[in-house]
């Protein structure tokens, strides 16, 4: 097995540089690994499909995968996330160009897709730093409970299941798709036996 050799702690400067920084986020300067799979990896493609087809025809801005780097948290210098799908508005790139590197700017919708290992604390920290940067939409994808909270600025949220709609107005205007056309896999039997899962966030509020 090849394991990859980073240097421990890093400013966001030196990690912008940093070479083998693919599937890697800075957290409080520490280079941190971010849990990945192939479930996982089919959830964003489609997702980043659906946002494509209406984002791209309306000229409404840039969907950007899980490698796009924001280092755009005031409480934290050397945090640099990356988000599983992020959204940025055409009004808001920088001379409408999309930056070579790092997004020193939050984006205008941010998405996580919860891995098996992930833990509620991760997930938590993440949501934490997306309210800090002040992210007006975020959606954070549950795949064993096939389920999507959709999330304000302001913490406030809701729950989607299989059979709703997830939209994205008023930052997304048009976009629409059922939440179980974003899972490659097909729910699983009733009755099928599930191992203990780490928990994931249960929204602010119900809308």
């Amino acid at each position: 097995m090849i394991v990859k050799a980073y240097p421990p702690r890093m400013t966001s400067e030196q990690f912008e540089g940093w070479s083998n920084s693919d599937g890697y986020e800075l957290i409080d300067g520490v280079v941190t690994e971010k849990h990945m799979g192939a479930e996982n990896a089919g959830i964003q493609s489609r997702l980043a499909y659906f946002l494509v087809s209406v984002v791209l025809p309306g000229k409404l801005g840039e969907v950007l995968d899980a490698e796009a780097m924001y280092q755009c948290f005031p409480s934290n210098a050397n945090q640099v996330r990356k988000p599983d799908v992020s959204f940025i508005l055409r009004e808001r790139l920088p001379d409408g160009l999309v930056p070579r590197g790092m997004c020193k700017f939050r984006p205008d919708l941010a998405v996580e897709v919860v891995s098996p290992n992930d833990g509620y604390e991760e997930v938590e920290e993440k949501l934490a730093d997306y309210f800090d940067a002040g992210i007006p939409l975020i959606w954070v994808i549950t795949p064993k409970t096939r389920t999507v909270l959709v999330y304000q600025a302001d913490g406030t949220g809701r729950r989607l299941r299989d059979t709703d709609d997830l939209t994205a107005d008023p930052i997304i205007p048009g976009f629409r798709v059922r939440i179980a056309e974003l899972f490659p896999n097909p729910p699983e039997p009733v009755g099928t036996k599930k191992t203990s899962a780490k928990k994931t966030p249960a929204p602010a509020a119900e809308a």
